[in-house]
């Protein structure tokens, strides 16, 4: 078995025996990763790459938007409005290769994460 299939392999099998809070955490630390790499490629030029970097971070906002279930927290329909938000200047970034639009992404969705990662931390402790 090659080293990136046994990588995939064990991808696989983390997210599958995760909980669901430490998949959101997953998808939260992709999309930063995702944000991080387009920043570095739209400053060094590279439209392919920060186009790649871009759609996956819109895949991964799509992804969350989805299985956002609105109704059931008072916080939901306005998280889903920031997630349409995302997704329009992520688009936007993309397009105009602008990376001002990227920054703005980031400096939404890093204290998302952080308060995300924090929630399923304390969530864990609740259940030891």
């Amino acid at each position: 078995m090659s080293a990136a299939s046994l990588r995939a392999r064990y991808l696989g099998d983390s997210v599958a025996t995760a909980s669901p809070q430490q998949v959101l955490v997953m998808l939260y630390d992709r999309l930063t990763l995702d944000l991080e790499r387009a920043q570095l490629a739209v400053a060094e030029g590279d439209r392919a790459r920060a186009n790649e970097e871009l759609q996956h971070a819109q895949s991964i906002v799509l992804e969350l938007l989805s299985s956002l279930q609105v109704d059931v927290w008072e916080g939901g329909p306005r998280l889903a409005a920031l997630y349409q938000w995302l997704v329009n200047e992520l688009v936007q970034a993309n397009l105009k290769l602008d990376g001002n639009r990227i920054s703005s992404c980031r400096a939404v969705v890093e204290p998302l994460r952080d308060a995300w990662r924090q929630a399923a931390a304390s969530l864990a402790g609740v259940g030891s």
